[in-house]
Order: C-alpha cells, then sequence, then structure tokens
C-alpha cells in the first residue's frame, strides 16, 4: 500500500503525561519502533495553540505515524499548557512562549527518565521559537525548524547559537507566510553553521503529500541519514 495521507504504520504507542515545574500536567504520546530500538529520538514542538495548533499538527502527527517503522526513530508528542487534542487537554494555560519554557523542560526530563538516544527538537512555527529559546538548555544533538516566524525570538536569541557546536537545521517554504527564504538567510546569518534549505514551492502548513514526504526526508536526513530513501509503499498485511 501506498505511504499517504492519515495511513498509520506499525509502532509501540504509549499515552504518556509529563509534569512541569510548576505543577502542571501535560498531555502527550510516545512512538518507538516497533521492535528494535530507536537509533535517535524527536522530541516535537507544535504550532501556535492559539492559532489551532497542538500534538496532531499533521507533519508532526504523520512523523508519529511513520519515522518509527521507516527511520527507527522515537517520536515524543505533547500539548504545551492549555492545549487540547483527541489525546486531551494540557493543563494551564497559554503563555506566549514564555512559561512554555518549562514544557520543553518537562519533555526533556522524561527523555532523561527514559534513557530515549540522541534526541533532537523538531519545532513547527510556534514550536521553533521554543527550540530556539530554550532548547541550548538541554542536552539535545540538535534543533531542527521547520516554517520558523522568528516573531517571538530575539536575535541574541538566534545569534547564541553560533556560539554552539550543535546542528541547526531550517526549512524554510518558498511561499511562507511569515518568513521567506532571503529574509531567512539574513536573519539566520548569526548562525554560520546554520543549514537553511530553501523548499520550492513550499508553504507554512507544509499542505499536500509531496510537501509532507519532503519534510519528513529532511527530519531523517539531520537525524538517520542511513534510513533514506524513504520508502513510498509499505507491504499490505
Amino acid at each position: 500500500m501506498e505511504i499517504r495521507g492519515p495511513l498509520e504504520l506499525p509502532a509501540r504507542r504509549e499515552d504518556i503525561e509529563l509534569r512541569t515545574a510548576d505543577d502542571l500536567t501535560l498531555v502527550g504520546e510516545l512512538s518507538l519502533p516497533e521492535t528494535a530500538e530507536p537509533l535517535a529520538t524527536l522530541v516535537t514542538l507544535h504550532p501556535l495553540p492559539t492559532a489551532g495548533g497542538f500534538m496532531d499538527s499533521h507533519i508532526l502527527r504523520k512523523a508519529a505515524a511513520r519515522l518509527p517503522a521507516l527511520a527507527d526513530l522515537a517520536v515524543l508528542r505533547f500539548n504545551t499548557r492549555g492545549t487540547s487534542s483527541p489525546r486531551g487537554t494540557s493543563e494551564g494555560a497559554f503563555d506566549g512562549g514564555a512559561s512554555e519554557r518549562f514544557d520543553v523542560a518537562a519533555a526533556m526530563e522524561f527523555v532523561r527518565e527514559r534513557a530515549l538516544p540522541r534526541p533532537w527538537l523538531l519545532g513547527w512555527s510556534f514550536g521553533t521559537e521554543l527550540a530556539l529559546k530554550y532548547g541550548r538548555e538541554h542536552d539535545v544533538e540538535g534543533v531542527i525548524l521547520l516554517s520558523p516566524p522568528l516573531h517571538r525570538a530575539t536575535d541574541d536569541e538566534v545569534a547564541a547559537w553560533a556560539g554552539d557546536g550543535r546542528k541547526v537545521v531550517v526549512l524554510v517554504p518558498e511561499l511562507d507566510d511569515y518568513l521567506r527564504p532571503d529574509e531567512a538567510r539574513e536573519r539566520f546569518s548569526a548562525i554560520p553553521h546554520a543549514e537553511l534549505i530553501a523548499v520550492e514551492g513550499g508553504k507554512h502548513l507544509w499542505v499536500g503529500e509531496s510537501q509532507t514526504r519532503r519534510v519528513l526526508t529532511e527530519v531523517v536526513a539531520a537525524v538517520n541519514p542511513a534510513a533514506l530513501p524513504l520508502p513510498t509503499e509499505w507491504p499490505s498485511a
């Protein structure tokens, strides 16, 4: 069968809860390869909840549905404070990216407790702001930024990554609503080692199977390139 849309490939999936330092419970899910041990871990940070972003935003949901099987990756998804999804509602209230610092820390503490290997932060839109602002505080191999708007992360917070050897991979859609490739190159020039990938025809929401595959391919290229090319077919049962 063709791998596309909402198809969910085999994996070990577990509903989880995260506890923050300010005493909130966040709901989430951990997806692991069905039989193998994961080779790396994606800690996903979803788009803006006040604009409909949540742990099931489609690129993150498809990463969890496909990449444990296709690339031996663990995928951790969760709702930041005050955010709802079919999994449930995380306690607290949206704080514009400030108190969400504790949410990122709670996810990383879960990664440590479970001894999940080689964590990366995978942020999309608002999630990229959290990755840039708070990712340097944690033991991650790098950050992958999808459609970064750079509305909340300051120039100083971006430039701070220049002195950090960890990888910064930036996927910028050609037709993004907020930050397009030329401006992105200027804004991220403060990080000389950042890898900026301009995606021809891409849009902020990465709608459509071709854009989904492009994003997931670039994610795997950063985290486990030996798994490329990603299959487009899965054996029927």
